[in-house]
Parts: structure tokens; C-alpha cells; sequence
């Protein structure tokens, strides 16, 4: 289980890291996407300094040799918000497709719970 945790812990990372940095530096291509033009260049820069934060948190045991006490709470963060994203681009559309931003979101919503919850119950070595 922890392997999995890990394999999902990192993944989750690079989606957060790379979704942030898009957010940051692609807010011309953002706001072509009528689901995302309903937010500000504000508002969408925030959400991505979020989440490279976050990206780099749930990278930060590995590289620190510490157990990670922060990333149930990161990987709680993200859940929350990227449920907040999906059920912002379902106003706009609900196909479960690829193409819907809502699936992607709703997708790294699942796997940050399911890393929130396995590294929050996995009791740690005292």
C-alpha cells in the first residue's frame, strides 16, 4: 500500500506542479476556455502559486529523508480545491469526456483524497 501511496503522492505532485505553472504562465490560453474565462488573471494566479506549492510539498518528504506530516493535509487542500474547479467547469458542461476540464479535475480531486486519507490512516513508526 505504501508503494501505491507513493507512486500516487508523486503523480498527484507533477499534475499539481504542472497545473500550477500552467495556470501561471498560460493565462492567455486560459481564458479562450469559457469555463475558465469566469475567473480573473487574479484569481487564476493564485490557484496556480497554490498548487506549485502544494506540488513541491508533496515532494518535500523525499527529498527531505522526513516523514511527511504536511502531506495529508496538502493532499486535503488539493482535493477541496480541485473539487471547487470541478464543479465550476460543470456549469458549463457535464460530457465526460476528455476535452472537460470537470474530468481532469475531478480526477486529481479523487486521487488527492484517496493520498489525503492513505497517508492520514497509514499509522506512521514512532
Amino acid at each position: 500500500m505504501n508503494a501505491l501511496l507513493w507512486v500516487l503522492q508523486l503523480a498527484l505532485a507533477l499534475l499539481s506542479f504542472s497545473g500550477g505553472a500552467y495556470k501561471l504562465f498560460a493565462y492567455d490560453e486560459l481564458v479562450g476556455v469559457p469555463a475558465t474565462a469566469a475567473l480573473s488573471h487574479g484569481t487564476w494566479a493564485v490557484l496556480g502559486v497554490f498548487e506549485v506549492v502544494c506540488g513541491l510539498l508533496l515532494v518535500a518528504p523525499v527529498i527531505t529523508k522526513r516523514t511527511g506530516a504536511l502531506v495529508p493535509l496538502v493532499a486535503g487542500a488539493l482535493a477541496i480545491e480541485n473539487l471547487g474547479l470541478a464543479a465550476s467547469d460543470a456549469r458549463y458542461s457535464l460530457e465526460a469526456a476528455a476535452t472537460n476540464p470537470m474530468v481532469w479535475a475531478f480526477a486529481m480531486a479523487l486521487i488527492a483524497a484517496f493520498v489525503a486519507f492513505g497517508r492520514y490512516a497509514r499509522p506512521r513508526p514512532a
